[in-house]
Order: structure tokens, then C-alpha cells, then sequence
């Protein structure tokens, strides 16, 4: 009888403690364009996916939801913003301009456009990491300078995590983007997973 009452509270333990099990597990979102999507790769081959990986790995339970759209714009991004935050997340990396830049928009426009995006992340009280991107040289290096400026600017204002070039560590590596010259292969990705991490993890929070 005593061995049948230990068992049946061990079950409701069990039962009662299941919700925070699942509480327990926080969301990343990776908010981008194209290079977060993973365009031209086969799925689970991007650098969100990488990401959820090395993170799986160092014992840290979050959710990696991968809210990258092939050629959005900060535009796109700011009218996204209501999916993003009703997702609740704690951290958001934010991986937008590159499109801006190849289509030669105003470098205002992608400055006012990427400093709402931070605010409204802030005033949610998300954490953010920003990722900067450059461009192709044959775009001219004032235009290069000032496009690469609004990033390293905007991390400063807003206070947050930044990493001024997402692709550092792909330069010279063999291998690690499409024939495009622009869109990481999956070593790409899962450099610039690595790249990512020790950035990312002061911001993350184990159980």
C-alpha cells in the first residue's frame, strides 16, 4: 500500500511540475532577411537552425524561430514587428539593411527604419543583438562607409549587443557562400552560428 501511495504521488509531482517544464523553454527569434532564411540551402541548414544546435548543446533551453524573409527590407522588417513581439521572445538577433543597400535606398530611410525596429524591441524589454552587414565594392567606399556607420551608430544609441560584421569570420574560407558571392552555405552558417555565440550568450539565461 505504501509502495502504491509513494508511486501515485511521484505521478502527480510529475503531472504538476510538466507546465514549468514547458515555461522553462524561452524563445530567440532571428529576425532578417534572406541570409537568416537560409535561401538556396536545404532546410535546417541556415544559422538559426545552427544556432538552436550549439545552444541545445551548451545547455541552454531556448527556441530558435526563424523569422527570415528572402529580400525584405527594413521596411518589411518594421511592418513585420506586431508577429515578432506577439511571439513574446526574450532575445532577438536583428540581421537587416542588406537589401536596402544592394536597391540603393536612402541611407535614412534604413537608419529611421532599423532605429524604431530597436526601439520597439526595447520598450518590449527584449533583449537584441544587432548584426551589421557591409556590401559588394563595386558600390563605392563613401557609400560602403556610411551604410556600415548606421549600424555601428544605432548600437551605440540603443545599448545593445552588436556584432559589426555578421560575415567576419567567412572572409578567406573557402567554401562558405553560393555562387551568388552573397548568401552563406551551410559552412557559412554554421560559421556565422559561431560567430554569433559568445556575443549571444551573456545575453541568454540557463535554467
Amino acid at each position: 500500500m505504501d509502495v502504491r501511495r509513494a508511486l501515485f504521488v511521484s505521478l502527480s509531482l510529475l503531472v504538476l511540475l510538466r507546465p514549468s517544464f514547458a515555461a522553462d523553454q524561452r524563445t530567440l527569434v532571428c529576425l532578417g532577411d534572406s541570409i537568416t532564411a537560409g535561401y538556396g540551402l536545404p532546410s535546417g541548414q541556415g544559422y538559426p537552425e545552427a544556432l538552436q544546435r550549439r545552444l541545445a548543446h551548451s545547455g541552454y533551453h531556448y527556441k530558435v524561430d526563424n523569422q527570415g524573409t528572402p529580400g525584405a527590407t527594413t521596411k518589411d522588417a518594421v511592418a513585420s514587428l506586431h508577429t515578432v513581439l506577439a511571439l513574446h521572445p526574450d532575445v532577438v538577433i536583428v540581421e537587416y539593411g542588406g537589401n536596402d543597400g544592394l536597391r540603393g535606398l536612402p541611407l535614412d530611410v534604413t537608419r529611421q527604419n532599423l532605429d524604431l525596429i530597436l526601439t520597439a524591441l526595447a520598450n518590449a524589454h527584449i533583449k537584441i543583438l544587432l548584426a551589421g552587414i557591409t556590401l559588394p565594392p563595386n558600390y563605392g567606399s563613401d557609400y560602403i562607409q556610411s551604410f556600415e556607420a548606421i549600424f555601428r551608430e544605432l548600437a551605440a544609441k540603443h545599448h545593445v549587443a552588436f556584432i559589426p560584421m555578421l560575415y567576419k569570420n567567412l572572409a578567406h574560407v573557402p567554401g562558405t557562400l553560393q555562387e551568388d558571392g552573397i548568401h552563406p552555405t551551410a559552412k557559412g552558417s554554421e560559421i556565422i552560428a559561431d560567430t554569433l555565440m559568445p556575443t549571444l550568450t551573456p545575453l541568454l539565461r540557463k535554467n
